[in-house]
């Protein structure tokens, strides 16, 4: 192989070991936060067995996700989209 080549395998590489490891952090930290408003909070404290206030949780932070879930399928298709006029 080249050193060009070389090169380019390095970089490609390491590249995806940070998007591996981004990948990882964001799933990790998405999955573990606690997302509710102050409304909704004091709202369902008042409610024992805590039940209806996890899921309240869950589905703010299901309907989180979709907003970063289309940026990142949209950027996808337009870096893919760019990448093929430049080969």
């Amino acid at each position: 192989m080249s050193k060009l080549q070389n090169i380019i395998k390095f970089h490609l590489k390491e590249l995806f070991t940070k998007r591996i490891l981004f990948g990882f952090v964001f799933i990790l930290f998405s999955t573990i936060s606690n997302a509710q408003c102050a409304m909704c909070r004091a709202a369902l404290e008042s409610e024992e067995g805590g039940q209806k206030a996890k899921a309240v949780n869950d589905g703010i932070v299901y309907l989180m996700a979709f907003p970063y879930l289309l940026v990142g399928i949209l950027g996808y298709i337009i870096y893919k989209s760019r990448t093929k006029k430049k080969v």
